[in-house]
């Protein structure tokens, strides 16, 4: 199959200015990010993902024949892409470091998932404690097991007029190590082994699909995408910003990041009105101050008629009788 011609590549635009709220990061700790200057490598990040998407959209992979792929005629990708760690996802390397286990609603619990012009809505989602089910061939059962998998989470998305499809499936492995070797190797195990999708009437994968894979930290996430009906994209179909909507559920790791790294939440510097007035003393219930002296009070403070008592050195003024 010859290499195919596609669109310029898209802008970027999603990735600036408040990328950082999509990523679920309150404005506090995004101040933190800036005053560090890690907010360049997240955006350069997330750049990444859009160039990295991008090239595999553009046909820089060469597909695979379609075929049966298995006895049990599975569906999996026509072509696929690989991509390796990227440092930011660093403090998320480790298991130990991030033990809280993946739950449905963490990743797919938005509705809708959009980029640019196209916009998914949520079909299915589901979260399997085993991973050996979740995956069809030995060999990629294998690879899972081998890197530890102890969670998949996928969720299955499709767009209103049910013309695209996509699933996300985030897998919980021991370390970025495991990650990226697990990543790798799907480069050639794709080919024999690959994602269930989730069953649904309302979305389902054809003939022609693209799969690549994402290690991130000690998760790797497998995105799937395609064309209902099968078919090959055409050059008004926007595959990249399908990809890039579909991994919007990436946002889930960017809040593991920010919660694993420690980074506090910066409270905003008063403006000129907000100046913090002096603290004053609790006030006082007038004529039961106990002296010495009765019917006096101290030079600065008056007392009730008749009941005032004042302990101060400055003369004091006797209380008139009352009428």
């Amino acid at each position: 199959m010859t290499k195919r011609k596609r669109r310029p590549t898209a802008p970027a635009e999603r990735w600036t200015g408040s990328a950082l709220s999509e990523f679920g990061l309150s404005e506090g700790q995004q101040k933190v990010l800036r005053w560090g200057g890690s907010v360049v490598g997240l955006i350069a990040l997330a750049l990444v993902l859009t160039l990295t998407v991008n090239a595999f959209a553009g046909g820089q992979t060469a597909a695979s024949p379609a075929q049966p792929d298995s006895a049990l005629g599975q569906a999996r990708p026509s072509a696929f892409q690989a991509w390796p760690q990227v440092k930011e996802f660093a403090p998320i390397a480790d298991r130990k470091a991030d033990g809280s286990p993946l739950t449905v609603q963490e990743l797919f619990g938005a509705r809708t998932l959009s980029s640019g012009k196209v916009t998914l809505r949520r079909i299915a989602g589901r979260l399997d404690p085993g991973c050996a089910s979740v995956v069809w061939g030995e060999a990629l059962a294998g690879a899972l097991s081998s890197a530890g998998c102890t969670q998949a989470v996928r969720g299955l998305y499709a767009t209103a007029n049910g013309v695209y499809v996509a699933q996300y499936t985030m897998f919980n492995l021991a370390d970025e190590q495991a990650a990226n070797e697990f990543v790798q190797s799907l480069d050639t195990l794709y080919r024999g082994g690959w994602v269930r999708p989730l069953e649904s009437q309302k979305a389902a994968f054809g003939a022609y699909s693209e799969g690549s894979a994402q290690a991130m930290g000690h998760y790797a996430g497998v995105i799937w995408i395609g064309r209902s009906d099968g078919a090959e994209p055409g050059e008004k179909d926007d595959f990249v910003m399908l990809g890039l909507a579909v991994r919007s559920a990436e946002k889930a790791l960017f809040r593991r990041v920010v919660k694993v790294a420690g980074l506090p939440d910066v409270t905003a510097a008063p403006g000129p009105g907000d100046t913090a007035q002096p603290s004053e003393a609790a006030p006082t219930d007038p004529g039961t101050t106990t002296s010495t002296t009765p019917g006096t009070t101290t030079g600065t403070t008056t007392g009730s008629p008749g009941t005032g008592t004042g302990t101060g050195t400055a003369a004091a003024t006797p209380s008139e009788p009352p009428q």
